[in-house]
């Protein structure tokens, strides 16, 4: 499947007269574009900022390359690991702050992220700590047309109205029976799965991740 994957990539790059570099370029444009996708879906419509999805892009890269380079699981399922993983993380921190009002939630999503990078950077035996984790597969499979597609259909459905009408008027949408801080929620695990999906795409491209490459920069350019 893997062979398969990387036959048709290069393929359709080789018929576009894509170069090795451009490539890079086009690959590294499109696991950024995922993990904005999961950031539009929390900010545009709940209105929700976070600066900690750097940290979910941490734990799926790390989750998939551990899986891959210490117990051997192929890398089409410790990507799909990863991002549940992080999604996990996500649905435990909401449930704590998402009653958080105004910047408080913003200020503990930093916190969190910033927690992780360093946690990340100390725990050498499991990750490499600042040395980095090397040994990564050589394999990324740019999935952005399905992630676009599967943000779409969720934005159409009917947990997408659901955060539009929270975005319109939380207090209505409340009196109307919508359980605001579910739906939230939902909205930040969903972000936090992007985020986890293209850091297990990062590492699996680049074959090398280090705790420094998911700082409070990373999560400002994703906002941005």
């Amino acid at each position: 499947m893997l062979a398969l994957f990387n036959s048709i990539n290069s393929a359709v790059c080789g018929a576009l007269g894509i170069n090795t570099y451009l490539q890079g370029v086009i690959i590294m444009v499109c696991i950024n574009i995922i993990a904005v996708l999961g950031m539009s879906v929390l900010t545009g419509f709940p209105r929700l900022f976070s600066f900690g999805n750097a940290g979910f892009m941490s734990i799926g890269a790390y989750t998939a390359a551990i899986l891959t380079v210490k117990f051997n699981v192929n890398f089409l399922l410790a990507i799909i690991l990863g991002a549940l993983f992080a999604g996990f993380i996500a649905f435990l921190l909401g449930s704590i702050t998402l009653r958080l009002k105004g910047d408080y939630f913003l200020i503990t999503c930093l916190g969190f992220g910033e927690c992780v990078r360093v946690l990340f950077n100390y725990t050498k035996n499991i990750t490499g700590g600042s040395a980095g984790y090397p040994g990564i597969p050589a394999y990324s499979n740019v999935c952005v047309v399905l992630a676009f597609f599967a943000a779409w259909r969720f934005i159409h459905s009917k947990y997408g109205r659901n955060l539009t009408s929270i975005r319109e008027n939380e207090m209505a949408a409340e009196a109307v029976g919508i359980n605001a801080f579910r739906v939230k929620r939902m909205s930040f695990v969903f972000s936090a799965i992007y985020a986890g999906w293209a850091g297990a795409l990062y590492g699996g491209y680049l074959m090398y991740i280090v705790p420094s490459s998911f700082n409070l920069a990373k999560s400002c350019e994703l906002i941005t």
